[in-house]
Parts: structure tokens; C-alpha cells; sequence
């Protein structure tokens, strides 16, 4: 079972609008200049840049103590939750909402990986977070734990933000028996994590570290009720920038049927799930499905999982967006394989049975903005 509790959160005083920011992971450094014309965006903070100085880790550091100084970040007086709804139109257009809510949850291995990761050779958030001895951002698991939704959305929300066309209603938590009655149920249950793998294992690091204060034996978890109509789940698509369509054919048509598309737009989506299919995607923007043969399979049905087994060990490089595969992003004699999202039923079985998926295997949508609350390692528990 889960260990998750409350915390003094750290908030901005004056409000969210202008402060709050995509995660550090969606944004290029063009983009997080434009949101640092807010002065107290948290991007000053959260998303180092080379030209912040010599050590942006330090500036970022000094920006953060300097925030809490002047007063653009208050501290709760007590221990807290922080209720979130996430209300958006999802990629097919129908209105949808996730309610979660942000704690402190153990680093201990009652939280699940669903996928493996990739290797990252970056040190950032580690770097980051040793800087300024704090959470700055929420990991996204998902609860087994039936109820949560609707504790959540008993609670009145006291403020909201948007974001990229994502309304976020935000509720504090204060009142201990719904704190207790939170904590308990997703402490009912193990955890998948959703978003943030590489994280929860930098805040595994971290907390290894000798001079690492007491509370990083926790970090801070945005969790939400593992049901169908609580998640959004698009595909993460695969581009190999060694493999020309033509090649890719002879390759997935050994192992299924291969029928022309021609020229591709959103809609192929809709076919290659009606078909149960992938998209083999050339840079010219025309394309080719690949029905394949699951004789022999296992029954998870993962097209990441079955592109690594014909193809094996090749170059491949992870997009989610089809606008920007069909805008230019598969370079010149290679391919994309436009790929399925993978379903909440497998979800539950691979955190059930502890296998992993291939990396990149699921892309949760929305994404859940930085700043609603931060969680300061340094502060006393109560």
C-alpha cells in the first residue's frame, strides 16, 4: 500500500494567471522565454537555460529563495491537499475532465512503473532539485482505489487557471477529515505512475544523497482514480530516421498485410483503429497500414512492443504529435510508424503483473500545469 500525505504547500500569492506554465518536458527554450516575460513565472525556477549564467542551477536556486523573501510565494500555515479538475476537449473533440489531487507519496516500490525507460544522460532535474531543495513539479500517478474521483469533486474549487485550452479548477484541502479520508484511500492501494518515470526515479536519487533533507523520503504526486473516463491516452508514434518507407514495408509485410493510404491527415487515426492497424508514414506524407499478423503474439497487443520485436535494436525517435510528423518532422529516407494508444485495461494489467512496456508507450493528456503548488524539502512537516 501507497504512503501519501499532505504538506505545507508553497503557492503563489497574487494568483496562477501568468505563473503557471507547461511542464519543463513539452516546452523548447523559445517557448519558455515567452512565458518568462511574466516575471514570476514559474519558469524562472523550474526550466533552467544555458543563458541564465554560469550555473543556472543557482540562479534558479537564488530566484526561488528571493521569490519566498519578497513574498510572491506564500507557505500554507498547516499540512494540505491540493484538489485539481482538468477540464479539456480531447483529440476526437468530446468535452472531458480528470480529477486528482496533489500529495506527498513514498519512494518506495508501491509505486509502479508501466513502462521502461529511456536512458537519459542529463542530470537537469537532479541538478535542479539538489539546487533548490524542492518539488517543483508533480509526478501523475493513477489509483485502483474507487472513490477518489468523487471526494474530489465534492470539495468547491477556490480558484482556476488555463492552459493551452486545459481549464484547471484548484480546491485547498485543509479540513483534516477529508485530508484523512483522501490519504487513506489511495493509501488503500499500489500506484502506476502515469507521467513522470524519470522523475520519481531522480527524487529516488536524490533522496540517496547524505545531505538530503528528511522529506525527500517522499515527493510530490498528482494522483487521479485509474478509470476509463478519468484518462485520455494518445499514442507516442515512432520515426526511424534510418528506414525509407519502402524498407519499412518489406519489413512489417513479413509479419501482416500491408494496403496503400495515400495521402495522410488526422482521419487515419480513426481507420487504423477501426482496421487494427498501424500507419507505416513516408516524408512525403503519404502512407501505408500495417494489419499485423497476431498469430503467435502475446496478449498484450502493444504496437510499440511489436515494432521492437520485427525490427529489433534500430535508431528510433519518440513524437506524439501527427501535425508535427506530417510538418516536417520525419527527415528524408526514413519513415514514421504511426502507432495505437495503448488501452486502460493494459494499463491495469501491466501494473497488476509488474511487466513494463516498451518506452514511450503512452502520452496522458492534459498535461498538468507547473506551479499550482510547489512542495519546499525544507520545510517541517506541521
Amino acid at each position: 500500500m501507497s504512503i501519501f500525505s499532505s504538506f505545507r504547500g508553497t503557492r503563489f500569492s497574487h494568483g496562477l494567471a501568468g505563473r503557471c506554465a507547461p511542464p519543463y518536458d513539452v516546452m523548447d527554450d523559445s517557448e519558455v522565454r515567452l512565458w518568462r516575460t511574466h516575471n514570476e513565472n514559474i519558469t524562472h525556477v523550474d526550466v533552467p537555460l544555458a543563458d541564465d549564467g554560469p550555473d543556472p542551477y543557482a540562479v534558479a536556486a537564488t530566484t526561488w529563495r528571493r521569490w519566498h523573501a519578497e513574498g510572491v510565494l506564500t507557505v500554507d500555515p498547516s499540512p494540505t491537499l491540493t484538489a485539481i479538475t482538468m477540464r479539456f476537449r480531447d483529440s476526437r473533440g468530446r468535452d472531458r475532465q480528470v480529477a486528482g489531487v496533489i500529495g506527498a507519496v513514498g519512494l518506495d516500490d508501491t509505486v509502479k512503473g508501466h513502462e521502461r525507460t529511456t536512458p537519459k544522460a542529463s542530470t537537469d532535474r537532479l541538478d535542479l532539485t539538489t539546487a533548490t531543495s524542492a518539488n517543483l513539479s508533480p509526478i501523475w500517478a493513477l489509483s485502483p482505489a474507487r472513490g477518489l474521483t468523487d471526494v474530489v469533486m465534492s470539495v468547491e474549487p477556490s480558484s482556476e487557471v488555463v492552459l493551452d485550452a486545459v481549464t484547471h479548477q484548484v480546491a485547498i484541502i485543509d479540513d483534516r477529515d477529508v485530508i484523512d479520508a483522501v490519504c487513506s484511500l489511495i493509501g488503500s492501494t499500489d500506484l502506476v505512475i502515469a507521467d513522470g518515470h524519470h522523475r520519481f526515479g531522480v527524487a529516488q536519487r536524490y533522496a540517496a544523497l547524505q545531505d538530503a533533507p528528511a522529506a525527500a523520503g517522499a515527493t510530490m504526486m498528482f494522483v487521479n482514480e485509474l478509470v476509463d473516463d478519468q484518462l485520455a491516452v494518445d499514442a507516442i508514434h515512432r520515426v526511424y530516421p534510418t528506414i525509407a518507407s519502402v524498407s519499412m514495408a518489406e519489413h512489417l509485410g513479413a509479419r501482416g498485410e500491408i494496403h496503400p493510404f495515400g495521402r495522410v491527415d488526422d482521419s487515419v487515426l480513426a481507420h487504423m483503429e477501426a482496421s487494427g492497424a498501424l500507419c507505416i508514414l513516408g516524408p512525403d506524407g503519404t502512407g501505408q497500414l500495417f494489419i499485423p499478423d497476431t498469430v503467435g503474439e502475446s496478449d498484450r497487443n502493444l504496437d510499440g512492443e511489436r515494432l521492437e520485436a520485427i525490427l529489433g535494436s534500430v535508431e528510433v525517435v519518440y513524437q506524439h504529435s501527427l501535425d508535427a510528423l506530417l510538418g516536417g518532422a520525419i527527415p528524408n529516407g526514413g519513415c514514421a510508424v504511426l502507432i495505437r494508444p495503448v488501452g486502460v485495461d493494459e494499463i491495469l494489467r501491466t501494473a497488476a503483473t509488474g511487466e513494463l512496456m516498451p518506452p514511450k508507450s503512452t502520452f496522458f493528456t492534459p498535461k498538468l500545469a507547473t506551479g499550482i503548488v510547489m512542495r519546499d524539502l525544507l520545510l517541517p512537516a506541521d
